[in-house]
Parts: structure tokens; C-alpha cells; sequence
């Protein structure tokens, strides 16, 4: 099965683990640093923390979908190399069930591999490819338990190949393909709380906590052969089972926000992932891979100037940050990566959908050898469909 999820990676770092990581940010939390674990909005869907859907309007229903555009420029020992990535990003929706319970239902990447790139060998070359990503398939629910304090959970089917390539070209003409195939098939659960403190009648302060427990992951695993200049039928080379071999881990979120009502909102937000701890099993002719524990840093907000007037005093302004210690490890060196992203919200005149428009850059390399270094530019468009559905019209 292939990636639900048809997001395009391109770079040969997402051949480690399970690929580049993702953060179930949609495209108006990305324009802030990747922020929302203490996200509280009846007009945005957050499903970084379920703990937030309950707090949607009980008359209203969300609907948001993103997609984004990356330009990537790659640096290794003096040579350069641009491409291009992206696609469909993610698909999410929101209802309420009654005035203190809300639930939201979407499809969100969970990680993603693409990557090619070649190296010598002793009497020919190898040319390394790989494709794929792990995609969540999540059910949520939230509710109100006293004033300014929601609780949530998401129940999500964890699926998707993650497919790495080894082609070996030998000087006498023949082709070799070594596949290395992980296949997911599994349940997934998170958590959440937050509470919303009422400092005055114009300002709250609001916390956020989530955590995910990592676990042993069910699906198989193998590694065949291929002779791609002849007839013969492929060899499995190795075939296992995920579980006792391959797993995830815990997982740590906790953010708190600043709100000025309508106007602005700031939020600082931190991940930590202890992936030192993780098993993941060598495989027959692919390197073993080694994890350090994870930790991200988030800072982020956005200001409306006004509730009404002029369109461009109605308009949504975002801005953002983020530092990222990766869970990868390339010899002994650890991956880092930093981003800056803004963006804008357009209202549309007739409705209360939300046109979400978005620029990142962010910046990829090992430390302390730096290796091959990315530099990336994301376009992200996001639409959020805002309609009250369950509003029933009187009759005169």
C-alpha cells in the first residue's frame, strides 16, 4: 500500500528510522513555529492537542485541508543540487456532539521517506532510493469537565511502507536491487488536557499537555533480492515480524499561550521523545541505525488588527520559530534543524472560511561534522471551511 498521504521528501536524511517526523501542525500552526499544545480556537482545527476540540461552537463545523510546495537546495563537499517536494499535506474535520463535547476526525503523516543519490563501490556504483512515509487515520473526542478545563484523546490506525533501494551497477554490466521493506499496520493513542485561566475581561492564559505512549509496532519487515538483468524470481534475503524488533516512543508535548480575545495570541510549546530507548532491528545488507532522544522548542503567534473594518485590518498575521534536535544520528554525528516560518489568514467576505497562506524556511544539517546541509523554502496553503451546519433556520 502506498502513502495516503501523497506528501513528496526529498531528502536522503528521511533514509534513517522512519523517515522525517511530522507534528500534526496544520498549515496556520506551521506559519507560527509549529505551535498548539495550548491552542484553544472555535475557529481552527488543533489536533496537536484532542484536548482542544470541545471547544468548538456548538453550532459549527470545520473542515480544513492543506497542501504545500518545498524547494529544497542541498550542499555536500562543495556541490549543490536543487529540487522539489510536496503535495497534499493533510485532510481534518471538526463537529461538535453536544455544548461540552466536541470530536474531529482526519488523516495526518505521521513521518516521511523520498530520497535518491548514488556512491562508488569497488568495481562499479550503488545508486540509493527510497519512498514512502507512515500516514494516522485518527478518530478523536474532547470534552468540557469544569470551566476552562477540556480533556481529549485521538485513536488513530498507524499504516504505510517505508521502502528503501540499494541498486548495485558492476563494471562487468550486471544490476543488483537490494529492498528493504517496513510495513505498518497498527493502533496509535494520544492524550490530552488543557486548561484556560481567566486573568481579566481581555486576556487568558492558557496550558497545554499531551503525551503518546510509545510501544511495540505491529507489521513485518523483510529484505529481498533482486537480480534485475535476469529472469530469476527474487530472493527474501530476511522477513520479520515488527513487534519485539521495532518500536516507538513516548511522546511529550506541553505548551502555554498568552490570549488577547480576538486580537492576538502567543504560545511557546516543547516535544521531548526519548528515542535512545527505541528498538529498531538491523536488517541483512542496510547499515544499523542508532537514535538520540528528541527534543523541539516552538515559539509562535498571530494578531488581527481589528473585528471590523477594511478587509486588510481583518486579515490574520502569523509568525514563528522552531529549533529541533532530530532523533536520527548519521556515524556520530546528531541532525539539527531550525525554522522560521509567516503567514497570513484571508476571510473570505460571504462566509467564515479562512484562507490560510504560509512561507517557511528551515535549514538541516548534522553536527559536529556537518555533512550535507538542506535548505528548504514551503509554500502552504491551507483552507478552512467554517459553516454552521447545525444551525436550524425559524419558520415565519
Amino acid at each position: 500500500m502506498t502513502a495516503a498521504v501523497a506528501q513528496q521528501t526529498s531528502s536522503p536524511y528521511s533514509r534513517f528510522g522512519y523517515g522525517l517526523l511530522r507534528d500534526n501542525a496544520t498549515s496556520a500552526q506551521r506559519q507560527m513555529g509549529g505551535i498548539g499544545y495550548a491552542m484553544t480556537s472555535g475557529r481552527q482545527i488543533n489536533a496537536m492537542n484532542p484536548a482542544s476540540y470541545s471547544r468548538i461552537d456548538s453550532l459549527t463545523f470545520l473542515f480544513d485541508m492543506g497542501v504545500d510546495a518545498s524547494f529544497i537546495n542541498s550542499k555536500e563537499e562543495g556541490s549543490s543540487l536543487s529540487q522539489k517536494g510536496g503535495g497534499l499535506d493533510y485532510v481534518t474535520m471538526q463537529f461538535p456532539l453536544s455544548k461540552r463535547i466536541g470530536a474531529s476526525v482526519g488523516l495526518l503523516p505521521y513521518s516521511s521517506v523520498g530520497y535518491a543519490f548514488g556512491s562508488e563501490i569497488k568495481n562499479g556504483t550503488n545508486s540509493h532510493q527510497g519512498s514512502g512515509g507512515l500516514n494516522q487515520l485518527y478518530v478523536g473526542l474532547s470534552g468540557n469537565i469544569f470551566k476552562g478545563f477540556s480533556a481529549g484523546f485521538n485513536f488513530s490506525y498507524l499504516f504505510g511502507n517505508n521502502i528503501n533501494d540499494i541498486y548495485a551497477y558492476t563494471s562487468t554490466g550486471s544490476t543488483s536491487l537490494f529492498e528493504q521493506e517496513i510495513e505498518v499496520r497498527d493502533w496509535h493513542f494520544s492524550a490530552g488536557l488543557q486548561y484556560t485561566l481567566d486573568i481579566n475581561r481581555d486576556y487568558t492564559l492558557g496550558f497545554g499537555v499531551v503525551y503518546t505512549p510509545g510501544k511495540d509496532l505491529l507489521g513485518n519487515a523483510r529484505v529481498i533480492k533482486y537480480d534485475v538483468t535476469s529472469n530469476e524470481k527474487p530472493d527474501t534475503v530476511q522477513s520479520m515480524r515488527l513487534r519485539g524488533n521495532f518500536s516507538l516512543p513516548d511522546t511529550w508535548g506541553a505548551g502555554v499561550n498568552l490570549r488577547h480575545g480576538s486580537r492576538w495570541m502567543v504560545e511557546a510549546d516543547v516535544t521531548y521523545q526519548p528515542w535512545s530507548k527505541v528498538k529498531f532491528a538491523k536488517m541483512a545488507d542496510f547499515p544499523a541505525t542508532k537514535f538520540a532522544d528528541r527534543w523541539k522548542i516552538g515559539v509562535g503567534g498571530e494578531w488581527r488588527p481589528k473585528d471590523r473594518g477594511n478587509y486588510f485590518s481583518l486579515v490574520t498575521y502569523r509568525l514563528g520559530g522552531y529549533y529541533n534536535r532530530d532523533y536520527m544520528t548519521v556515524g556520530s554525528n546528531n541532525v539539527r534543524e531550525y525554522g522560521l516560518s509567516c503567514g497570513f489568514g484571508f476571510p473570505t467576505m460571504s462566509t467564515k472560511t479562512i484562507i490560510n497562506l504560509g512561507f517557511e524556511y528551515k535549514n538541516r544539517q548534522a553536527t559536529p561534522n556537518p555533512l550535507l546541509q538542506e535548505k528548504y523554502f514551503s509554500i502552504t496553503l491551507g483552507v478552512n471551511f467554517n459553516e454552521l451546519w447545525f444551525f436550524k433556520r425559524k419558520i415565519d
